[in-house]
Formats: C-alpha cells, structure tokens, sequence
C-alpha cells in the first residue's frame, strides 16, 4: 500500500500541519488490520510540501521531503520540522513530481494514492492539474484531494478535478479544528508498555545509537501531542508489523532469515554488549525478541479493550466531531481499498 501525502505549507495552513503531526500515528493504525491475500501489505508513505516561499522557484515551489518509505520515526521527525510562510500553491506541478518522481508499485492490485491537501485555487500554476492527474491515473494512482474548508467553495475552486480525472474522492476538513481524542482507562497502561517495549530495542550499526535517539524524541514529540492521543497511538503503532526497524535494531535485523551475524561490528554496539561472545549476543537478541512480542501483545490486547471503551463513550455521547486530516484519510483509505479486495478488522 502506497501512499503520498502532499500539503500546503503556506501561511494559512499551520493547522492542517498541526492536524498531520498529531494524527500520523493514527493513520498509521488504521492499516495495522489490513490484509490482502492472507497477508499483511507493506505500508509505504512519502511525504511533499508544496506553496511556500522558501522553497525553490524553479521546482514551482514544491518539494519532495520523504520518498516512499516504511521508516515511521523518519516520517514523524520530517512532520515535526515542518514550517510554514506565505507562497504559491501549485497543485498541478506537485502532483506531477510525486507521479513522476516516485516509484510507484507496478504489481496489480496495489493500493497507489495520493492525497493532496490545500485551500487555494486547485488549478493554479504553469502545469495543468488535468494533465497530472491523467498522469496519475495512466499509473494506477488514485487522486484524492482534501480542501481545508467549505466543500461548494472547494468545487468552485477545482478540488473536485483530481477526482474527476483520476477516480480519488473530493474531501474537506476544517483544518483548524482540534483533533477529538477521549481519554481511556487503558491510556496509562498503554503507555507504560511502551516504556517497557523501548528496553527491547538493541542498536547496532554505525547510525544505531542516533536511530535510538531518533525513536525517543519521537516518541516526546508524540507526548507533545497528547491532547490529540498521538502518544498511546504512537505506542499501539510500535506493536503493529507496520512499524519496523531492522536498518538498526538488532532484534529487528535478526527476523531476516539470511541475516549475517558476521556483519555484526562489536564496537557499534552498546558498550554493556561490546565483550559478548557472538553466542552470548544472539542468545541476548532472542530474549528482547521474545519480550517484545510479549508486550506487543499486551499492547494490542490492551488497544481493543480501548477500542471498544470508546466506541461506547462515542455512542452515548453521539458526538461525530469535525471532519479532521486522519478521519477523511481513514474513511477514503478503506473504502477505495476494499475495492482492490483488501480487508481490515
């Protein structure tokens, strides 16, 4: 499943980043019970910005600042140091260079989209939004466009042609709204897991302690967050497939079954690991292996248990909320998914 999420980094677009920051994790969820086939697809995600003046005239202000990817602490870091200034927003030409540009999945029956969200005129720059979304569509791609605003104003201002042309969905979001999070019972205990489940990890590698970091200050930024709920679903994430590390976690690595041990250098490990036999190191490996699927377990087992705790809070309070970035992602994914014969829990 391959998805590319194009915003507007303009001026006038601080909430719709807020609302991406804050809801990733929650996105992210809602392909952790996908399955296709009897198994569960890779998930990939890229990442552009586009209408802003700091960006570079000749790429008619737009940028690709994550290529497909699975590495979600790099998606998260990217979304964290995202800023916004005045600019012009040229839908046709990021929609062009995200077709272009990446590699698209060629295999039938893979779920290619693009979700491109922004409030200016959708036919606005040198390159003729027609013309890229029939690009896209040659490739299988699905255009989804999602305005920050009225839906009648976002028609009168060309949302509705990617659609049209490549067979996505019109969406619409009031980008400033607060995303709508209800505190549970299982939050704390979801989140103490997660404490629990960082002592597994076992860096390696000449970036492996940089990567660790990387996870904790993501894993702070969600805290930032936790109005929204971005760190218990940063957690309910970390025990999902979706969610994967091998480029410098030991355990991780160590699923591979042709992983080379060989290539293993002792000086790039934790100095407590440094003077372990190499029998001694893999035996290490294996019981972190061991304890993280336990408290993958726990956190998922705990994560129903909330699911069904809100579901039920919702259905009292019968509070549907404003639409926001995660709840339009998410309806639009499943639907347009279940049509290539995905399925989700």
């Amino acid at each position: 499943m391959q998805i590319a999420i194009l915003l507007d980094t303009s001026g006038s677009m601080d909430g719709l980043i807020e609302q991406a920051k804050s809801e990733l994790w929650s996105i992210v969820n809602s392909f952790n019970s996908a399955n296709k086939d009897g198994k569960a697809p890779r998930l990939e995600v890229a990442l552009y910005e586009y209408g802003k003046q700091s960006l570079n005239a000749e790429s008619n202000w737009q940028q690709c600042i994550v290529p497909f990817s699975n590495d979600l602490d790099l998606i998260s870091e990217t979304l964290f140091k995202l800023k916004t200034n005045g600019g012009d927003e040229y839908c046709g030409a990021v929609i062009e260079r995200a077709v272009a540009d990446m590699k698209w999945d060629e295999a039938a029956g893979t779920y290619k989209a693009i979700f491109i969200a922004g409030n200016e005129p959708f036919t606005q720059g040198p390159i003729n939004v027609t013309q890229s979304c029939q690009s896209a569509k040659k490739k299988g791609i699905v255009v989804n466009t999602i305005h920050c605003g009225n839906q009648q104003v976002g028609v009168q201002r060309g949302w509705n042609i990617g659609p049209v042309v490549a067979g996505g969905s019109l969406l619409t979001i009031d980008h400033n709204a607060q995303v709508a999070h209800i505190d549970a019972p299982q939050d704390k205990v979801i989140i103490q897991l997660n404490i629990e489940l960082n002592k597994t990890y076992v860096p390696y590698g000449k970036s492996g302690v940089k990567n660790k970091v990387r996870q904790e200050v993501q894993d702070n930024n969600a805290l930032q967050k936790k109005s929204s709920g971005a760190n218990v679903q940063r957690a309910i994430c970390k025990s999902s497939h979706n969610y994967s590390n091998e480029s410098w976690d030991l355990v991780d690595a160590a699923k591979k079954k042709q992983f080379d041990w060989g290539s293993v250098e002792k000086k790039d490990l934790p100095k407590p690991l440094q003077k372990l036999s190499d029998k001694a190191l893999q035996a290490y490996v294996a019981n972190n292996a061991k304890k993280r699927t336990e408290i993958q377990l726990k956190i998922q087992n705990t994560s129903q248990q909330r699911q069904r705790y809100i579901a039920k809070i919702s259905q009292e309070k019968s509070e549907n909320g404003a639409q926001t970035l995660d709840k339009v992602v998410i309806e639009t994914v499943r639907k347009q998914a279940k049509e290539l014969g995905y399925t989700f829990k």
